[in-house]
Formats: C-alpha cells, structure tokens, sequence
C-alpha cells in the first residue's frame, strides 16, 4: 500500500499502538488493539478513537476527519508490525456496526491484489467462513501473515 501513513507509537509486545488523525476536525487520538482470545493464536482487532475520559477505545464514535485513506493504511501498518512480532497469529476483525464492517470490506476490496500478496484473507457469511471474495457482505474477517 503506497500510502502515506501516520506516525506510529507502540509497546514492546506490538499489540496496541496509537497515532494521530489530523484533518480539518483537529488532531484526534486513535487506537489499534490486539486482544488475545481464549483461542491461542487468535487476536481481536479493536479499533477507534481513544476517549480522553478513559484512555479505552471508543469504537462508535464518527470522527469523518477527511483522512480515511490515511487512517486506513496506519491500520494496515499495525497489522504488518504486529504480525512481523506474532508471526502465527490468526486475526479476528469487524466493525462495530453494520456500515463499518461494509467500510473494512470496501478497503480491502480497493487493495486486494496487494493484500493477497502477503496475507490470507477470509469472509464470515452467515454461515461459514470463506476466502474472501469481492462484491460479498461478509459480518467479519480472518487474516493471517503468509511465510
């Protein structure tokens, strides 16, 4: 992804990281989480604003601060830092509601060529999990770090 990204800052273990949105909304404080399952190898993938209250993400706030690209490609980045550390992890992602799963969708749709290239992707159906396929509405997505 040829994209320009935000700065990262993250621990040790790779598995939170925060940057900063900066657009005509202001500068607003993001995270990306990965959060061990009870199966191993299995991490959530949490993602959103990071609430000055709590320090916790808050995955249901709208932020529209005219940087989705940018955003989006510092989220990929993390996915790329985290498995560089978790090589064999198996991550779980989808979207707080209806409409962001369809938006996480449409991104990976817009770069998939280059996405196949060093990930396995999967689409939850209603059913079943499948290799993702374009122009299908999935309700989550598997990814995982080809060797």
């Amino acid at each position: 992804m040829n994209i320009e990204k935000y700065p990262l800052k993250s621990g040790e273990k790779f598995e939170v990281f925060e940057f900063i949105s900066e657009g005509p909304k202001g500068r607003i404080t993001k995270i990306v989480q990965y959060s061990p399952t009870n199966y191993k190898g299995l991490y959530n993938l949490g993602f959103g604003d990071k609430n000055a209250d709590t320090g916790f993400i808050d995955d249901f706030v709208i932020s529209n601060n005219g940087d989705s690209e940018k955003v989006l490609a510092t989220v990929v980045a993390t996915l790329y830092a985290f498995t560089d550390k978790h090589t064999d992890a198996l991550i779980y992602a989808t979207g707080s509601t209806k409409s962001r799963t369809r938006l996480y969708r449409m991104g990976i749709t817009k770069y998939i060529d280059e996405a196949l290239s060093d990930f396995y992707i999967w689409g939850e159906t209603q059913d079943d999990w499948e290799v993702f396929r374009k122009d299908i509405e999935y309700t989550g997505f598997f990814v995982q770090r080809k060797k």
